[in-house]
């Protein structure tokens, strides 16, 4: 495949690593801070859309900073998987900064610019995972994602924000320097190389037992996937503030994990490997298929909003870990694909936890009862992002699901399709019963009742922006698809 040389990578890595700094010294000035951010989305966007038409000829544009080790440099490189990634992360960034400005500004929350700041330096970290051309570059951007993301789970800064952090930081720091970075170093030592490369790295005739073992240290090093049992983070993170949990824990840093994964999977190990060696495909698939029902399983008891999202996040995670793990061109387009189709699924269900938290103080599904209808369009979105995530029409969701089941039969592997089918139904469990109690059920505290209401325009005009998304997804998805599609079509053809 052709790259083309450029250094617009770079500068779309950085536009808002600048726009950070500016945001330190625009502190004083809200409508500043803000205009700033805005004005770095909107450019990081149409720096992005511009390199859409080289990437969708089936070329790829790269540029290598600097050399690190002796044949691996810090260096980036544009596919259609990794733009449609960056696209979907920076477009969602807009709505949740909208949406962060109706939430913090009219209660008053603290260290609302180092919130920003830490936020924009989290959105160039997930671009910088998007554009690696290597595994080396990949593992600095996911460090300083993790880093730039504890500020913000902590935000608030009381006993179980600093708890959550503790944890937050264990999962994710302790797994990828005791389990990823190993496994990168072994790589290296055994090819001399960390480039991502379509038939993987590995020479034939590689020891199958240390292939094995690299894989599972891969899978669980990257803990930003949610593969359980080293999922723990992601409940706990949920401690943060609701524009946080929904572009970070529900976008940018979940997709990092998976994203990785799938870079080591079609790039390390290389598709006809996970063909040729059915039990690392067999390692993979369990893992996710085991994640993806438990997971949905667990959500079915939480009460907790966000706790309910969190695991059902964990499980959605899954689908595209084991759309890879089939090692299909549908299979892998549907795990492309389900990438932006969950995101903006979920992005609307974790920001209306938050309207509805400011509409009435509510955290629990319990305490919304017969409360729906005080705040019918905060409901009407939830409504909208549960369908998406569901997998039902008129949703993206059902665009991205189709083709996961597609891709489990084209394997011959109808016990995936079964996980699919089976996980979908839960996941119409825990959500259409919010739905239904919201507008139906008896009110479960009067007082509640009495004082809840719409929360202002500026926290709902979100919620109708990322929700008119999901049902946007459904009627134009060729153009994502032909992301997805092109980058399957890099590693297999059946």
């Amino acid at each position: 495949m052709e790259t083309v040389s450029s250094t617009l990578p770079v500068w779309i890595v950085a536009t808002s690593s600048i726009a950070a700094l500016l945001l330190a010294l625009l502190g004083r000035w809200p409508n500043l801070r803000e205009a700033c951010i805005f004005g770095a989305a909107v450019i990081k966007l149409g720096l992005l859309l511009s390199l859409a038409p080289t990437v969708l000829d089936g070329k790829r544009v790269g540029f290598e900073v600097i050399e690190l080790i002796p044949n691996v440099s810090l260096a980036f490189r544009v596919d259609a998987l990794g733009l449609m990634f960056a696209l979907v992360s920076v477009s969602l960034w807009i709505p949740t900064t909208i949406f962060s400005m109706g939430f913090l500004r009219p209660l008053k929350r603290h260290a609302q610019t180092r919130f920003y700041f830490f936020f924009a330096i989290a959105i160039s970290s997930a671009v910088g995972v998007a554009f690696s051309a290597n595994l080396l570059t990949l593992f600095i951007f996911y460090e300083i994602l993790s880093l730039s993301t504890y500020p913000l789970v902590t935000h608030h800064q009381d006993d179980d924000a600093i708890k959550g952090g503790r944890k937050y930081l264990t999962y994710l720091l302790g797994t990828s320097v005791a389990l990823a970075l190993p496994a990168m170093i072994i790589v290296y030592q055994q090819t001399g190389s960390l480039d991502f490369t379509n038939g993987g790295v590995f020479a034939e005739g590689t020891s199958s037992t240390m292939l094995t073992v690299l894989l599972v240290m891969f899978l669980f090093g990257f803990a930003k996937a949610g593969l359980m049992p080293l999922h723990a983070w992601l409940p706990g993170a949920m401690v943060a503030p609701a524009p946080v949990s929904a572009l970070l824990h529900a976008v940018a840093v979940v997709k990092v994990g998976v994203f990785s994964i799938i870079r080591v999977l079609t790039g390390v190990f290389g598709v006809e490997r996970l063909v040729d060696m059915p039990s690392l495909s067999t390692i993979v698939c369990v893992l996710a298929a085991f994640t993806l029902i438990v997971a949905s399983l667990i959500a079915l008891t939480q009460d907790n909003i966000k706790s309910r999202l969190a695991y059902s996040t964990i499980g959605q995670l899954s689908y595209i870990i084991l759309g890879v793990g089939l090692a299909t061109k549908a299979g892998i387009a549907g795990a492309a694909l389900h990438i932006p189709m969950h995101a903006f699924g979920k992005i609307p269900l974790f920001l209306c936890a938050g309207a509805i938290y400011q509409a009435c103080g509510a955290k629990c599904i319990s305490e919304i009862h017969g409360l729906g209808h005080k705040f019918p369009l905060t409901m009407t979105a939830f409504f909208i992002g549960s369908l998406c995530v569901i997998g039902l029409p008129p949703t993206g969701g059902f665009i991205s699901k189709w083709y996961l089941l597609t891709g489990s039969l084209s394997s011959g592997q109808q016990w995936a399709f079964a996980v699919f089918l089976s996980s979908s139904l839960l996941n119409a469990a825990y959500f259409l019963p919010v739905i239904y109690k919201a507008f139906f059920a008896k009110p479960s505290d009067p007082a509640r009742l009495a004082k809840a209401k719409e929360p202002p325009p500026m926290t709902v005009v979100p919620l109708f922006i990322t929700s008119a998304g999901c049902l946007l997804l459904f009627f134009f998805s060729s153009e994502l698809f032909r992301f997805a599609d092109t980058f399957a079509e890099l590693f297999v053809s059946r």
